[in-house]
């Protein structure tokens, strides 16, 4: 990781917002994969995570963390490198689950699905099933993500799964989340999940490919 790239992921686990967007703004002047920004903006809310779990940081440095992130995608997202002329591009429905109202992680994952050039429809928190149904419908969507950072999360993912295939929808589910891991992704019956940002990524791809 470059300098710049270091810096984005240093002041952003600081909470150092005009250092940050100097950073960011230096990497991308410089060139850099706008990717490779967002990535380092995954790497540093991690370290916010960590002294999260720590209680170094509370909820109001969560908050703030997330507004700095938004700060830095509003300067990525007009440079995304994939263009409207590559052809199709996979359709991806993502929402937190009904009951869970986290969204940093799923907002990371957004982002870097459409820094790679992937179509993302964002639902939102606390989304019921049939919305995830409905627009799947709506899109014909062939990927479905289910983000839930809460173990109340896991019946709604189950819930969701069941919604999708009962209204005769072909698609693939990933689920992801702090407390999700194999065991998870096969009770709730979903094809795959992503510990981070990029395992969810790389999801994406595979599914891509596959369809």
């Amino acid at each position: 990781m470059s300098d710049d790239l270091t810096h984005i992921t240093v002041a952003l686990g600081d909470l150092e917002e005009d250092e940050l967007i100097e950073a960011v703004e230096q990497s991308l002047s410089s060139g850099a994969d706008p990717l490779a920004v967002v990535e380092a903006c995954r790497a540093g809310m991690e370290v916010v995570g960590k002294r999260f779990s720590e209680e170094e940081y509370f909820v109001s440095e969560l908050i703030c963390s997330a507004e700095l992130f938004q700060s830095v995608m509003e300067k990525v997202t007009p440079l995304l490198s994939a263009s409207d002329d590559e052809g199709p591009k996979t359709k991806v429905v993502i929402g937190t689950v009904k009951d869970d109202i986290h969204d940093i992680g799923k907002d990371i994952v957004i982002a870097m699905l459409r820094c790679s050039g992937y179509e993302v429809y964002d639902l939102g928190i606390n989304v019921p099933p049939e919305e995830f149904v409905n627009k799947v419908k709506e899109t014909d969507a062939k990927i479905v993500g289910m983000s839930g950072l809460l173990t109340i999360a896991f019946s709604s993912m189950e819930e969701t799964i069941k919604a999708l295939k009962d209204a005769g929808l072909s698609v693939k589910t990933m689920i992801g989340g702090g407390m999700t891991n194999d065991m998870v992704c096969e009770k709730v019956g979903a094809d795959g999940w992503g510990r981070d940002a990029m395992e969810a990524v790389n999801l994406v791809k595979t599914f891509s490919e596959v369809s």
